[in-house]
């Protein structure tokens, strides 16, 4: 069910997304005045933004009757890194936020995934790609995207911990629910390792394999050489051999992995 519940948040994430560049269509734009008498559009009236919303909101409400259905047999769980919450398949309230969380923490994970290559600022048209979901947060100073994740991350904790807790009737003070918000607002940062890690990889596989000069490929190369940049002082080339990438693979996901026990550990500290 887990993988059942991954898929649907992609199909939703697409339907999200969809609805995001929609207004973007050139072909969407209302056809001129002029033409308006003497041609008629070749194919149906086009969906309109908010019925992609409507679609999002019916495929969880309908998941979670699903999941409800199932009952005992599947055990709801969302992974946040520090903590993991359970949900009552048994209980359709508890399993109806469990369905909104779960896309929800979906729709977080590839938002954060953005502000990275955001950060990078890759060559266009490519990243334009990045703008058109993130809208004005594209243009923002540094400082203001590198702390975004923490800030939205550990006031969405803030909120959404108080029905949790009521919900696995957990008494939680002020001071605790403080401390489990700023240990969660760092979780977000650890989702950086894999747009990182993809466009290494990608970058190491165009180093060593002619894929042509599709301005894809160009993007790639000038993010990653941005991401391996504090490397650039290592003497990390033998030869026509570059190990820079590996590297930097490396240290990344090894510091994410550090990062994430450490958060583990802290939060298992933190008085209940």
């Amino acid at each position: 069910m887990a993988y059942v519940d991954f898929i649907l948040n992609l199909a939703g994430l697409l339907l999200w997304l969809n609805w995001r560049t929609v207004r973007f269509d050139p072909l969407a734009k209302r056809m001129p005045a002029t033409l308006m008498g003497t041609l008629r559009p070749a194919t149906p009236k086009k969906i309109r933004r908010w019925h992609l919303l409507a679609i999002i909101a019916g495929l969880l409400v309908l998941r979670a009757v699903v999941y409800r259905w199932i009952g005992p047999l599947w055990v709801a769980k969302l992974d946040l890194v520090a903590t993991t919450p359970q949900f009552r398949s048994n209980l359709f309230p508890d399993i109806l936020f469990f369905s909104f969380l779960s896309f929800g923490l979906t729709l977080g994970f590839f938002y954060v995934g953005l502000l990275l290559l955001s950060l990078l600022q890759g060559p266009e048209p490519i990243h334009g790609l990045v703008k058109i979901p993130l809208g004005r947060v594209d243009g923002w100073p540094v400082w203001a995207k590198v702390l975004l994740p923490f800030i939205v991350a550990s006031a969405l904790w803030w909120g959404l911990s108080w029905p949790l807790d009521w919900m696995q009737k957990l008494p939680v003070s002020l001071p605790q629910r403080c401390e489990q918000s700023l240990v969660i607002g760092l979780v977000g940062y650890g989702v950086w390792k894999f747009p990182a890690g993809a466009l290494l990889v990608l970058y190491l596989l165009n180093s060593y394999i002619y894929f042509g000069k599709h301005p894809f490929w160009k993007y790639v190369s000038v993010a990653a050489q941005t991401l391996l940049r504090p490397l650039k002082s290592i003497p990390l080339r033998m030869g026509r051999v570059d190990f820079a990438p590996v590297v930097g693979i490396a240290i990344i996901f090894l510091a994410a992995e550090g990062m994430e026990r450490g958060l583990v550990w802290l939060y298992a500290k933190l008085p209940f």
